[in-house]
């Protein structure tokens, strides 16, 4: 198994590119979230990976950050979602716009993803419930960078956890943050929201 790939990054065609490492050219396909992070071309590229064989080839996908990953191998699980539907979920939204959308049970945002029906989006979220929320973080991470914004929001959930507020709750009060919010003002935005709310 391939688990991570760093090399030159020498193509770009969404959703593939083309990475260089030590001469030899690895094609990869990324989500579009992981697209548009990418640096330029001739620019050092670290991605984190997941290799899929079957018979008629060898196929590789690269993502910007472990939670994207992860997101997308337990889309893999769910019976009838193949690696381009994966794919295609993570290019119509982030990690954490998909865990909101499965602890809401909010088909709707599912069903603007190309090729995603209400019965499909019915059941990823049905599935996904017990899955996703171990995966939740962002999953906008600019390629190669360190996961602090990451860090910023899983701590937020926690502390917001901690006082007793429920998933959905803390979800809910942390759509309105943005993503460089420091954790102490996350946590005292978040309350002052739930407090509005209740």
């Amino acid at each position: 198994m391939i688990g991570r790939i760093t090399g030159t990054l020498i193509e770009k065609n969404p959703p593939a590119i083309t990475v260089d490492v030590h001469g030899l050219g690895y094609e990869v396909d990324v989500p579009m979230s992981t697209f548009y992070n990418l640096p330029a071309s001739g620019e050092k590229v670290s991605l984190h990976t997941h290799l899929i064989v079957r018979e008629d080839g060898h196929f590789l996908y690269g993502f910007a950050s472990e939670a994207e990953r992860a997101a997308f191998r337990q889309l893999l699980k769910i019976s009838g979602i193949g690696a381009r539907t994966a794919l295609a979920v993570l290019s119509g939204m982030s990690v954490t716009e998909l865990a909101q959308a499965v602890t809401l049970q909010e088909a709707g945002r599912l069903t603007k993803v190309p090729g995603i029906g209400k019965k499909t989006a019915e059941r990823l979220l049905l599935e996904l419930r017990d899955r996703l929320p171990k995966t939740l973080s962002s999953g906008g991470a600019r390629v190669g960078a360190g996961d602090t914004a990451t860090d910023a929001a899983s701590d937020i959930m926690n502390a917001l956890l901690a006082l007793g507020y429920n998933e959905r709750e803390a979800l809910a009060a942390m759509k309105g943050l943005t993503p460089e919010v420091s954790v102490s003002d996350g946590i005292r935005a978040a309350l002052k929201l739930l407090s509005k709310s209740s």
